[in-house]
C-alpha cells in the first residue's frame, strides 16, 4: 500500500474502464472533472521549470488543474478566499448552525441538484434572517456566510448547509448592535420548524411548475399524488437544525473556514490504500463515540468513483453565499455601520505590495532562490539545463 496516494492515482488506473462501462450515464461535468483530476500536476497541463539562483539545482513543476473538485487544487483556493474574507470578521463569537435535509428529500435532491440545493440555500437562509429579525428572539439584522456540503463522511449523499454567524447583528433601526445571550443565538426547534414550512412549500411549488425531474425508482413521483405522498411523513417529522457553541475568537473562525469552504468529497490523507479489493480509506462513522468513531472502509473501485462523482456540482453553481449584513453590494457598508456600532475601529485595508510575492518553495539543497528559467506547453516535455542536478515538483506555482 502506498502512503502517498491520491485520488488522482485512482482515476488514472481506473478511469478509463469506468467511462466504458457507464457511457452514456456520466454527464459532460462528470468526464471533465474525471479528467482534470487525472491531468492535474502532469505534463498533460504544461508547466515551468525553477532553477537555484546560488547552487544551479532545478525542477520541474506542473500546472495544477484549478478544479474546484480536485483534492489537489483546493488549498490554494482556500487561502485565497480566507484572505479576502477576513477584513469581514468583527470582534463578536460566531455561531456555526447546520441545516440538514431529511433522506426523503435527499432522493429527490438526488434528481434535481441545481434546483433542490439552491432552494436548500434559500429556505435555510431565510429562515435564519426571519428568525433573527423577529423582536421576540434576537431583533437584528444578521450576516451569514453558507457553504454547501453533499456528502456524508463515507461519500454518500447528505445534502446540508454549514452557516457562519455572529453573535448579533444591527437592530432593525440601525441605531445599535444588538448582541446574543452568551452561548445561545437562536432557538433551533423554531428554525427547524420554519425551515421545513419553507422548504416543503417551495419544493411542491417546484414540482407543480413541472421544474423537477425523476428517474428510475422514483419515476412514479412525477405525478402528483405521489409525490405528496412521499411527502407526506416528512411534514411530520422534526426537521433538525444544529447550532454548536461559538468559536473562542476571529482566529477559529478562519480555521473552521478554511477547512470546510473549500473541501471535496475525500481528501488524498483519507486514503489508505488501493489494490484489486478496491480503495480503503478512513472515514468517521457518527453512530458511535470516542475513538470508535474512526473507521476504515473497503469500496469496490468502481462503486468510489461513482460515489466520488455523486458530489460533482452542477456547472455554474455557488456553493459558498452570503446572506443578510454579509450579501452583494451593502455588505462594505453594512460592516462599515456594525463596526461603528460595535465601537471598533474600521477594517485595515493594506496596500498591495510593489511586487508580488514570490510562493515558490526555497531549493531543497541550499536553501536558495527559485526563478523561473523555462516555460513549456501542455503534452509537451521541458528541456532542463544540462548537467543540473534536478527534482520534480509536482505543485502548482
Amino acid at each position: 500500500m502506498r502512503a502517498d496516494l491520491e485520488v488522482a492515482d485512482i482515476f488514472r488506473a481506473a478511469g478509463s474502464g469506468y467511462r466504458v462501462a457507464h457511457a452514456g450515464h456520466l454527464s459532460q461535468q462528470h468526464l471533465k472533472v474525471m479528467s482534470a483530476i487525472e491531468n492535474c500536476r502532469t505534463a498533460a497541463l504544461g508547466g515551468h521549470v525553477e532553477a537555484c539562483e546560488d547552487c544551479g539545482q532545478w525542477r520541474i513543476a506542473y500546472n495544477s488543474c484549478r478544479n474546484r473538485h480536485c483534492p489537489k487544487c483546493q488549498g490554494a483556493a482556500a487561502r485565497t478566499w480566507l484572505a479576502e474574507r477576513e477584513a469581514d470578521l468583527l470582534p463578536v463569537g460566531y455561531f456555526h448552525v447546520v441545516f440538514t435535509l431529511p433522506a426523503e428529500v435527499a432522493d429527490i435532491a438526488f434528481h434535481n441538484k441545481a434546483m433542490v440545493y439552491d432552494l436548500l440555500f434559500r429556505a435555510a437562509s431565510e429562515t435564519m434572517v426571519t428568525i433573527a429579525a423577529d423582536p421576540k428572539h434576537l431583533g437584528a439584522r444578521i450576516g451569514i456566510t453558507a457553504v454547501l456540503h453533499t456528502w456524508g463522511s463515507a461519500m454518500t449523499h447528505h445534502p446540508h448547509i454549514h452557516m457562519i454567524v455572529p453573535g448579533g447583528g444591527i437592530a432593525l433601526d440601525g441605531t445599535r448592535w444588538v448582541s446574543s445571550r452568551p452561548g445561545f443565538l437562536l432557538p433551533v426547534r423554531v428554525l427547524g420548524k420554519l425551515f421545513r414550512r419553507l422548504f416543503l412549500a417551495r419544493l411542491i411549488a417546484l414540482h407543480d411548475a413541472g421544474r423537477l425531474a425523476f428517474f428510475g425508482s422514483m419515476a412514479h413521483l412525477a405525478e402528483r399524488g405521489a409525490f405528496l405522498r412521499h411527502l407526506a411523513p416528512v411534514k411530520k417529522k422534526r426537521w433538525v437544525v444544529y447550532a454548536k457553541p461559538p468559536f473562542a475568537g476571529p482566529e477559529a473562525v478562519l480555521a473552521y473556514l478554511s477547512r470546510y469552504t473549500h473541501r471535496v468529497a475525500i481528501s488524498n490523507r483519507r486514503l489508505i490504500g488501493f489494490e484489486e479489493a478496491g480503495v480503503t480509506f478512513r472515514y468517521k462513522d457518527y453512530r458511535r463515540d470516542g475513538t470508535d468513531r474512526q473507521q476504515v472502509m473497503t469500496l469496490a473501485t468502481d462503486e468510489f468513483i461513482r460515489r466520488f462523482l455523486l458530489h460533482v456540482l452542477p456547472r455554474g453553481f455557488h456553493r459558498i453565499r452570503h446572506y443578510g449584513l454579509l450579501a452583494g453590494g451593502s455588505r462594505k457598508d453594512c460592516l462599515a455601520l456594525a463596526r461603528q456600532l460595535l465601537v471598533v475601529a474600521p477594517a485595515v485595508t493594506n496596500d498591495p505590495p510593489a511586487e508580488p510575492d514570490d510562493f515558490r518553495p526555497p531549493c531543497p539543497c541550499c536553501g536558495g532562490r527559485m526563478i523561473v528559467i523555462e516555460v513549456f506547453e501542455r503534452c509537451s516535455q521541458p528541456r532542463g539545463p544540462p548537467g543540473a542536478r534536478t527534482t520534480n515538483r509536482e505543485t502548482a506555482p
